[in-house]
């Protein structure tokens, strides 16, 4: 099976402090969802934003589809390049676009002529059609994180990033999302990296788990590999 995401020997740092410190690590293609595990400031995100272009790594290189995307301390490859979307921690929604709008500015920036059927069938989908017109502060969180959701998969990404995804949110609504995440992997045959502080949630959810600890990678396999590991720094995080 083909490698989608490598990162090769990755160190990032602000300032003084290491987030990343030397990891490496390479997923495939057909994973499905991987989750990213780790106690905060472990370097989950920066994870993340490394691999979507938003941050770079002073030493190591990344790739994605086996084309290196940035090398020691350069982008090769921009972000709007990439074929990444990224749901953010605060959902960076527009706040004076519409839900439509907001869903729509990646297809409008793309220049696609029938964006607004492609929108209109997402919002179906999602079950937020009636909320076309509304602004994000007429929207609960868990619709917010609906357009988010909605927003980052019109442009039809080959990778999504998603940072928290269904925190905060009540138990109806977080099902109801992690449904869509996996018929979006099963319909779409995307890779999604997910971070979460959840491992219950992980272990249900994910295909393969990479857990940070201390900038380094303290465990990387699938979620019964990680029930039965002896790691002490894992088992202690998960508390089995």
């Amino acid at each position: 099976m083909e490698t989608i995401i490598e990162f090769k020997n990755c160190t990032k740092s602000f300032g003084k402090n290491t987030v990343l410190n030397d990891i490496s690590f390479k997923i495939k293609k057909d994973t499905g969802i991987v989750s990213v595990l780790g106690k905060s400031g472990s370097g989950k995100t920066t994870l993340l934003r490394l691999l979507a272009g938003l941050e770079i790594p002073e030493k190591g290189e990344i790739f994605i589809n086996g084309k290196t995307v940035c090398k020691n301390g350069k982008n090769i490859i921009p972000p709007h390049k990439r074929n990444i979307g990224f749901i953010f921690q605060d959902l960076a929604l527009f706040p004076h676009f519409t839900v439509f709008e907001n869903i729509a500015f990646g297809l409008k920036l793309k220049k696609q002529s029938d964006y607004k059927n492609t929108v209109n069938e997402i919002l179906k989908k999602f079950e937020i059609y009636s909320l076309k017109n509304n602004y994000p502060n007429q929207l609960s969180g868990g619709q917010q994180q609906l357009v988010a959701l909605a927003r980052s998969l019109v442009p039809e990404p080959e990778i999504l990033l998603t940072d928290e995804p269904t925190a905060n949110l009540d138990v109806k609504l977080k099902k109801k999302i992690e449904e869509l995440l996996n018929d979006i992997v099963k319909q779409n045959n995307i890779i999604i990296l997910s971070v979460t502080h959840d491992h219950k949630d992980a272990i249900k959810q994910s295909s393969e788990i990479l857990m940070l600890n201390k900038g380094k990678i303290a465990f990387f396999g699938t979620s019964d590999e990680i029930i039965h590991t002896k790691n002490i720094s894992v088992t202690e995080f998960l508390e089995i």
